[in-house]
């Protein structure tokens, strides 16, 4: 059995209602799915699952949250390399720069990214929630 860790940073509730949707979908393809807080996870954690789903809004001017979310991925990023991950997260405003970025640094990490990434406008809705149990169901 495939085991995932569904790390988030959430302040409105509307990332962790989309990391709760990611772990349904991991578990609704045969995996175990993990939920958790960035607070809760770091480098030392990587070697326990077999893929990550990782997830934070925009923040700021398109940018990761800043005081917890990115310093712990910022701290995870050198041995990312080779491990199966996907990315998600919520938005307010702009146009998904922010996760772009962040793809193209798990890129340039070595990454295997399981699925294209999933954004949302606010609260997800019922076709972002569809969308995130997929990416789950990707990293099984």
């Amino acid at each position: 059995m495939s085991k995932a860790a569904v790390v988030y940073w959430s302040m409105t509730g509307n990332t962790e209602a989309m990391a709760n949707a990611v772990a349904d979908g991991i578990r609704g393809a045969g995996g175990e799915a993990e939920v958790m807080t960035s607070a809760d996870f770091g480098p030392e954690k990587l070697d326990q699952y077999d893929a990550i789903a990782f997830g934070c809004p925009a923040m700021g001017d398109e940018v990761l949250e800043e005081s917890e979310f990115d310093p712990m991925f910022t701290a995870c990023e050198p041995s990312l390399g080779g491990r199966k991950i996907a990315l998600f997260g919520s938005y307010d405003w702009g146009d998904g720069e922010w996760m772009r970025q962040w793809e193209a640094r798990c890129k340039a990490a070595g990454a295997n990214l399981a699925c294209d990434f999933v954004i949302c406008n606010l609260e997800p809705e019922a076709d972002d929630v569809s969308a995130c149990e997929a990416l789950g169901a990707a990293l099984v």
